[in-house]
């Protein structure tokens, strides 16, 4: 039991939180069988079973609505007057062969029939079978009390996180019309992430949250031809390096020391043997930053720089810049966030950290409430084994740590499961809890 003595939830989750042996079992369904961002057939077959199962126990409180941007799904629990709250979970993995060990680990390959035709090794190393699994038991113990609050709640369980287009494709599908899902506007959305911070914590932060993130292809044009004569031609590869070394320059000489920002070249290829001038170099771009103004500093530079090179090298014509995924700026709202962060206290007490660091990953989450205008908050636990984590600390071997996206991304269960049910569900009953009064 994470609760402190003090939490006005302490008893409600005690009484009504499920039997989370059958939740382990689950979750490591989920690890085993990751499916890559938009064809998550699967796995969203499987989420939609689980809830008419808790329907059943239930008396059908739960209106199931599934194939909301293709693989999307919601829940829609309607208990009387009040907010209408919706707790958000991602539910894709990555291709990614997973290294872990586990006796659980997914083996699973899988045709990336979305983007490339291509058979991939897949993987959740993002915690998206967490997020899955915590959210599914925080649904079964809120079903449990609803003597104890009153008001909306949507279950939202979203496709293609990892490649920044789930959020949009269940909006653009109509996800808040209600002629066509019957899905209300929420008052306001929450959302949460395992992360490698100790295991039975969880952080919070108003603000900037999590970064904004914009991925670009360039082509940058040369003229090609025989190694031996470079006069006679035009080097992409000459330019691209400029180009490259030139883009360090925008945080380290255009954004303030004390701001946040990381532009990284992912890849550069051109030409396929050694003794040839290529015709074009391409270049795959990321910039992240943690505020709109510095954003679009990074943005105008990386054109600036990318169109001036091309010009001191000769360039026969402009470069190619193709947007290859955008994500939001995650600005957590301040009076949402406070109110998380006072039930977060009296729940958590010492086990809650309310001043965390922005993280400079990228989530797609925001655009669930931003797109209509209504506020959020998402918020982060731990995963890492306290044992672990305790003697990483006493080594200084915490940078070691297997992080989010790395084929040895392991949480443990415990108290993992248990810490993310409890944050999901005092998150929620921060809003829509009956007055005791």
């Amino acid at each position: 039991m994470s609760a402190t003595t003090s939490s006005p939830f302490a008893s409600v989750i005690e009484k009504h939180i499920p039997n989370l042996k059958t939740y382990e079992e689950l979750y490591k369904h989920f690890h085993r069988n990751p499916e890559i961002s938009t064809i998550e057939h699967d796995t969203s077959a499987r989420i939609a079973t689980e809830l008419k199962t808790l329907n059943e126990k239930h008396g059908s409180p739960i209106e199931i609505k599934t194939n909301i941007g293709k693989t999307g799904l919601i829940g829609i629990h309607r208990n009387g007057p009040g907010p209408t709250i919706l707790l958000r979970a991602d539910i894709d993995g990555l291709p990614i062969q997973e290294k872990t060990g586990l006796d659980y680990a997914s083996t699973k390959t899988q045709l990336d029939t979305h983007l490339d035709n291509v058979e991939k090794p897949t993987m959740h190393a993002c915690g998206h079978d967490f997020h899955i699994t915590c959210l599914l038991a925080s649904i079964e113990t809120l079903l449990g009390c609803t003597d104890s609050w009153s008001g909306t709640l949507i279950y939202l369980f979203q496709p293609a996180e990892e490649r920044g287009c789930g959020a949009r494709m269940m909006i653009d599908d109509g996800l808040y019309d209600l002629s066509r899902h019957g899905c209300p506007e929420p008052d306001l959305c929450l959302g949460q992430h395992v992360f490698p911070f100790r295991a039975g914590t969880v952080h919070t932060r108003a603000g900037s949250t999590m970064s904004a993130a914009d991925s670009y292809r360039i082509t940058i044009h040369g003229r090609g031809g025989h190694g031996s004569m470079p006069h006679y031609c035009v080097d992409p590869v000459v330019i691209a390096s400029h180009v490259v070394v030139r883009l360090q320059t925008l945080v380290s000489r255009e954004v303030p020391p004390d701001e946040t920002a990381v532009v990284t070249v992912g890849s550069l290829k051109a030409g396929d043997t050694v003794n040839v001038i290529a015709d074009v170099a391409i270049l795959q771009v990321n910039i992240r930053s943690i505020s709109q103004t510095w954003r679009r500093v990074l943005l105008d530079g990386l054109k600036r720089i990318v169109n001036a090179e091309c010009e001191a090298g000769r360039s026969p014509k402009p470069a190619e810049f193709e947007k290859l995924n955008e994500f939001p700026l995650c600005y957590n709202d301040e009076e949402v966030t406070k109110k998380v962060q006072k039930t977060f206290d009296s729940h958590f007490g010492s086990e809650h950290m309310p001043d965390m660091k922005p993280v400079l990953g990228s989530e797609d989450f925001p655009l669930l409430g931003s797109s209509i205008g209504k506020p959020y908050m998402f918020w982060f636990w731990g995963g890492v084994d306290p044992e672990e984590w305790d003697r990483r600390v006493k080594e200084e071997t915490l940078n070691e740590l297997p992080v989010n996206h790395s084929p040895f991304f392991a949480p443990c269960i415990n108290p993992t499961l248990r810490t993310g049910v409890e944050a999901m569900v005092v998150g929620a009953l921060g809003f829509v809890q009956k007055d005791t009064n």
